[in-house]
């Protein structure tokens, strides 16, 4: 028996975005063990996914990935433009422990936070709010770094003021020679950024949908809401926004190169994200599913071994 056939007249209907092929999402999840990292047509020949053992190496792999890209464009005497993520943080870590071993100086080095909590309006947090992405990035990434830092001014929070410029800041700096490289995580509804699945909706044609660079006061769909309540909220779902500014595939198309990381496990066999890796790696680009774009690009995506696990019912 397919359950979801019984979504019809159940409090799920009209839940999950219109386009999700919900028979297409079972196979996909059906390739997990064995299966699970077999190429397909659609990826990008420079394009792979590695399964780390534990979150120590994910965070090390990862951290080293990003690393590695700043002081290459370093070496090479180019600029380099991140677009950076607030989940996984956990690389941040080492990347600030690879840079500062290297004695690596980041004044040629641009960041661009892909998101921000926010209101309708498009009003975010405070900088120094515990749960914003500006005092994440602070923490974690610019403040350890200390004389190597990255510019003040180099450093892009996405604010209703400022977001609606990253087109135009990313665009000028790869025109004067930046390396463009994507950092992110893959969430729950499949999302890259907060550029939800159901925004889809809107939109006449792909060609349409791609050049959106970005969203302010974005809707998030509820499955977002909540995966943000069990993975940074301490599950109260009360505190967590239900808008936020976020980058479009405008943007996080564009890149050169793109260094993913999917750690989504709980523990005790409960985990979060399976799903979401086995339909990002296989059920091809669909703008209904914003990751399915992901293989399409240069890069590496870091996924925990057990989401790449047989993805059964497990009640004992």
């Amino acid at each position: 028996m397919n359950f979801n056939t019984t979504v019809k007249g159940s409090l799920l209907e009209g839940f999950y975005p219109a386009g999700w092929d919900m028979e297409r999402i079972e196979e996909c999840c059906a390739l997990s063990g064995e299966k699970a990292l077999l190429r397909e047509s659609f990826w990008n020949e420079k394009f792979m996914p590695f399964t780390c053992e534990n979150v120590g190496d994910f965070d090390i792999f990862m951290g080293h990935e990003i690393a590695f890209e700043i002081k290459k464009a370093k070496d090479n005497g180019q600029r380099i433009v991140l677009i950076c993520p607030v989940g996984p943080m956990g690389m941040y870590r080492w990347a600030v422990y690879f840079l500062r071993e290297w004695n690596i100086n980041c004044g040629h080095v641009w960041c661009f936070n892909m998101d921000e909590w926010s209101d309708g309006d498009g009003n975010t947090l405070a900088s120094d709010h515990p749960a914003g992405f500006e005092n994440a990035m602070n923490g974690a990434l610019y403040a350890p770094l200390g004389d190597l830092t990255v510019p003040h001014e180099q450093r892009n929070f996405a604010t209703k003021e400022n977001l609606p410029l990253y087109a135009e800041k990313i665009t000028q700096l790869k025109k004067e020679g930046a390396r463009l490289v994507l950092i992110y995580g893959i969430g729950r509804v499949m999302h890259i950024a907060f550029w939800e699945p159901h925004f889809a909706a809107e939109f006449a044609s792909l060609e349409e949908w791609k050049a959106q660079t970005h969203r302010i006061g974005a809707k998030l769909h509820p499955m977002t809401i909540e995966q943000n309540a069990l993975t940074s909220f301490k599950s109260r779902t009360t505190l967590v926004p239900c808008r936020a500014n976020t980058i479009g595939p405008g943007l996080f198309l564009q890149a050169d190169y793109a260094i993913g990381g999917c750690d989504g496990v709980f523990g005790r066999g409960m985990q979060w994200q399976g799903l979401s890796v086995m339909n990002t790696l296989h059920y091809g680009p669909d703008m209904w599913i914003p990751s399915t774009f992901v293989p399409t690009l240069p890069g590496k995506l870091f996924i925990l071994k057990e989401l790449t696990l047989p993805l059964n019912p497990d009640v004992n």
